[in-house]
């Protein structure tokens, strides 16, 4: 008898804990998506709150250039870091014409590893960063096998991925601290949710930048840092041309656009969140079911995917 009722507290305790999780979540969800039409206006500016100058990874096309454009807009001055100078600086060109705010470039190819940090390091030394987003990401060609992802690509998976948010993240962490304030955003992704077969490497990756970020958060909370975990779910962007269907976008698919004027808005404001209201119903109800639904819903996913991009390929061909 007192097994029993040792085993029902148990869980009852358990079941307790799913449901404040799973309340926790949808708060965020209401509070990440819902506050930007309850408070339209910034209270304070992002300039005022965190300083003058954001750097953008990334920042070339989709969503980075979209973010890099948000943030010019509000009055930042905007340092572009990617790998293709020509298309650094048409974009350079783009933000001051559009919103008068300074710009510099950086180049810099996240897949070359560790060399690259010394140059970006130089070039950031005189810029009092206030706001770093971490948005730089490689992602698959294709759906696919482990064994059939080429080396080449799975270090480049690692480099971009892991790499670049843990070195950034530390290179601008310092003088944030150093100055009491600053803002870092990570961008993970919906992947981080469970283990994604097919797509096996790049979901690890997106696990290793929310387990980060979340852990660097409460190591500089009492700094005057805010860090902010960024998760969104399908964007039609270059990073899932293997889909025409995600390509196309659709209203749970936001172009970047639409996708990065509702991120920014919770810049400040919300510590974890999708960024667009639509992913973060969906990224609740993701969450709620086990995850080995999840794991195989991911697999049937990716694996229509792969068969999507083979046919196109072969429509393509003809």
């Amino acid at each position: 008898m007192v097994f029993v009722i040792i085993l029902a507290i148990i869980g009852a305790i358990a079941v307790t804990l799913l449901l404040i999780d799973s309340l926790w979540s949808l708060f965020q969800l209401v509070t990440s998506h819902l506050m930007p039409f309850f408070l339209p206006t910034e209270v304070q500016s992002l300039t005022k709150k965190f300083g003058s100058w954001a750097a953008v990874t990334g920042s070339t096309d989709g969503v980075g250039r979209e973010y890099a454009r948000e943030l010019a807009r509000r009055g930042l001055n905007i340092v572009l870091i990617s790998r293709n100078h020509d298309k650094l600086r048409n974009v350079a060109a783009e933000i001051e014409k559009e919103s008068g705010v300074k710009t510099k470039i950086i180049v810099a190819d996240f897949s070359k590893g560790a060399e690259v940090y010394r140059h970006i390091e130089e070039e950031l030394k005189d810029i009092p960063l206030g706001i770093l987003v971490n948005n730089v990401g490689c992602q698959y060609e294709y759906p696919t096998q482990l064994c059939e992802l080429p080396a080449e690509k799975a270090w480049e998976l690692i480099n971009v991925n892991v790499g670049a948010v843990t070195m950034l993240s530390r290179l601008a962490l310092a003088g944030m601290a150093a100055r009491g304030r600053g803002a870092l955003v990570n961008v993970s992704s919906g992947s981080e949710l469970q283990p994604l077969p097919l797509m096996a490497v790049y979901a690890a990756t997106k696990v290793y930048v929310r387990s980060l970020t979340l852990a660097i958060r409460e190591e500089y909370a009492s700094r005057g840092i805010y860090v902010q975990h960024l998760s969104p779910l399908f964007i039609a962007t270059k990073m899932n041309a293997f889909s025409p269907r995600l390509s196309r976008g659709g209203l749970l698919v936001p172009d970047a656009h639409t996708y990065a004027r509702h991120a920014v808005a919770a810049l400040g404001r919300v510590h974890d969140t999708t960024g667009y209201w639509l992913h973060g119903i969906q990224y609740f109800f993701i969450k709620v079911a086990p995850e080995w639904l999840r794991i195989k819903i991911g697999m049937y996913m990716n694996q229509d995917f792969r068969n999507e991009h083979f046919e196109s390929v072969r429509s393509k061909a003809h």
